[in-house]
């Protein structure tokens, strides 16, 4: 049985980001009505005006939540809190949030969850292999030059078509409710190793550059990157990869009852989806 009926959608809030879209179209293909929310949506709502927050919400059972930009940022705290509240007023019974390894502000935000008397899940998440493809990397690789204040710590790159069937397992599946899926690929890789993976299969040379974190911040800047961008890549590039996340966890398997998929699949059918054209 769904955990969703035609007249009480399961809410996407964030119809448009990588693992929004993958909830939304598995939702869809199984049937399950679904409500995309987001500054472009026909229901609009937006993160820093929470008068679009009721509206979004209104006469839904679930939702998949993710925050933009990440957890990790100082106010993501408040955020949740005040969401929180505005959905149970709304008669949501349940909320999957998406959350990232090895970040104090984002575990700050789950606690608000966990403790909100609402049914929740928490699928906290690597690094997205989809990072090379459909974000702030995908230039670096089209360019040739992959430039990052990344030395050598491995790290458990998740697809998000992974993350997307955790996601989805938790909101139809009731009996996996309140619990915390903790996810990650199935091998450690440095970023030279995932460059070295995509130049293979592509068939052409990139190289991968490891700059300090100040160069870095200053080609942000450059490129009038906004400043909680900023704020959440140094945060990211010098708390979160100090190791605290090189290992393997099996949170995919526990709610799919699969294994993750490994980086060098997630390259081949990328490369098929032609995003490196």
């Amino acid at each position: 049985m769904s955990d969703a009926t035609p007249t009480r959608p399961i809410v996407i809030i964030g119809k448009n980001a990588k693992t929004g879209v993958r909830v939304n179209k598995r939702l869809c293909e199984l049937g399950i009505e679904t409500r995309q929310v987001s500054r472009s949506a026909a229901t609009y709502f937006d993160w820093e005006a929470r008068s679009s927050w009721p509206t979004a919400l209104k006469g839904a059972r679930s939702a998949y939540v993710t925050y933009q930009p990440d957890l990790a940022v100082p106010n993501a705290e408040g955020d949740i809190s005040a969401f929180v509240e505005v959905a149970k007023a709304q008669g949501v019974e349940h909320i999957v949030l998406l959350s990232g390894r090895g970040e104090e502000g984002a575990e700050k935000a789950e606690r608000i969850l966990i403790d909100s008397g609402l049914d929740w899940n928490i699928v906290r998440a690597s690094w997205f292999a989809q990072n090379f493809s459909e974000s702030f990397m995908a230039q670096g690789i089209l360019e040739g030059e992959l430039v990052l204040p990344a030395g050598g710590t491995p790290e458990p790159f998740i697809d998000t078509d992974d993350i997307a069937e955790v996601a989805v397992a938790a909101l139809v599946d009731p009996s996996k409710r309140n619990r915390l899926y903790e996810v990650t690929g199935p091998e450690l890789m440095t970023f030279q190793d995932c460059v070295d993976e995509i130049s293979k299969q592509l068939g052409k040379e990139i190289k991968f550059t490891s700059v300090s974190i100040e160069a870095y911040l200053d080609i942000l800047k450059s490129q009038n990157l906004p400043e909680d961008y900023q704020w959440l890549l140094n945060e990211l590039f010098t708390v979160v990869f100090d190791g605290r996340n090189s290992n393997l966890t099996h949170g995919v398997e526990e709610a799919t009852g699969r294994k993750p998929t490994k980086f060098a699949d997630y390259v081949s059918k990328t490369i098929a989806a032609g995003y490196w054209d």
